[in-house]
């Protein structure tokens, strides 16, 4: 099963709107055999599916084949880690401010950065083996502000937590 065999669900998800509920979407039989995490599911699927860019980048991929882990991953690694060509470049313009980017989210989000260190909501990265059998490394899919913010604040010398969890997709 590829993004294009989901476009009719992803039509009628985007045709009715916010009726169409996160919740009614996870448990549309072709979306529950794929029984991934929800949180996965909700960043990868319900939110950018059908983007046009999203597609373009993920879209030769067979999402049967992917098994989701929640892993730690050391802060350090999110540096030079790439997002899809489509998005090229968007990471280390999130980077350039990442005080900005943490205010145009809610409180919370900022006041758990000073505290903690990390992002609230484990970003979703791939293994890049599913985009190139020859290639290895990790890449961001969704949270590219999430980890600009980060290697913004590296280099800013603000608080950054040593270790970040990540939703994996892996072989």
């Amino acid at each position: 099963m590829k993004l294009e065999d989901l476009i009719s669900l992803m039509k009628r998800r985007r045709a009715d709107g916010l009726s169409y509920s996160y919740d009614r979407f996870r448990v549309d039989p072709a979306v529950a055999l794929l029984r991934w995490p929800d949180d996965a599911l909700e960043q990868f699927l319900y939110d950018h599916g059908d983007n046009a860019a999203f597609v373009d980048d993920y879209g030769s991929i067979d999402l049967r084949e992917i098994t989701w882990r929640l892993e730690t991953i050391p802060a350090a690694a999110f540096h030079g880690m790439p997002t899809g060509a489509s998005d090229a470049g968007c990471i280390e313009e999130f980077a350039e401010n990442p005080v900005y980017w943490v205010g145009r989210r809610p409180r919370e989000v900022g006041l758990h950065w000073e505290e903690h260190g990390p992002w609230l909501r484990p970003p979703i990265l791939i293994d890049r083996h599913f985009l190139d059998p020859s290639d290895n490394g990790l890449q961001v899919v969704e949270g590219r502000t999430r980890v600009g913010v980060l290697r913004g604040r590296v280099r800013e010398g603000l608080h950054v937590a040593p270790h970040h969890q990540a939703w994996v997709a892996r072989p």
